[in-house]
């Protein structure tokens, strides 16, 4: 991580804070760092990290979206701004962020084809929903424990009970 040491340090209470749930304390943390780092890659990362915890999507989508275009490369900014936008309820804004995100990053994550699996099983797009489910258990088996039981996913395990 860039920044100085006292950033590094702030980073790091604020994540254990975040661990903790004890969210003003992790924001008191982020807000201390110094104006010239509190742009960093990392330390808008973690910002993502506290408002998804503290369930406040709004302001994850607004720092989310804004380190997603600063820092295309930065997999979590995408996962966690389309993430927000699904608990917001704007499940097709979600899946089109994540198939901006699958640009740059679809070879390499699980994570972004599982998010995109749900996203399809929410819209009705089942045989997507079923493709890039395949997908993210190829890449990483735990997914298929997590499809088990994610709620997103209910109408495609139906379809599967159907046949």
């Amino acid at each position: 991580m860039s920044g100085s040491r006292q950033t590094r340090r702030r980073v790091s209470y604020a994540l254990g804070y975040i661990g903790l749930s004890m969210f003003s304390e992790a924001e008191t943390e982020l807000d201390a760092i110094d104006p010239e780092d509190r742009e960093l890659p990392e330390v808008s990362s973690v910002r993502i990290d506290l408002h998804i915890a503290a369930r406040q999507w709004k302001r994850a989508v607004a720092v989310a979206s804004n380190l997603a275009w600063r820092h295309p490369e930065m997999e979590n900014s995408w996962i966690g701004w389309a993430y927000a936008l699904r608990e917001l309820e704007q499940v097709e804004e979600a899946r089109e962020v994540l198939l901006k995100a699958e640009i740059r990053h679809g070879k390499a994550s699980a994570v972004l084809h599982y998010n995109l699996a749900c996203y399809d099983s929410l819209l009705g797009e089942l045989a997507s929903a079923r493709a890039r489910l395949a997908t993210a258990c190829r890449m990483d088996g735990r997914f298929k424990q997590a499809a088990k039981d994610d709620p997103d996913l209910r109408a495609l395990r139906e379809l599967q009970k159907k046949k």
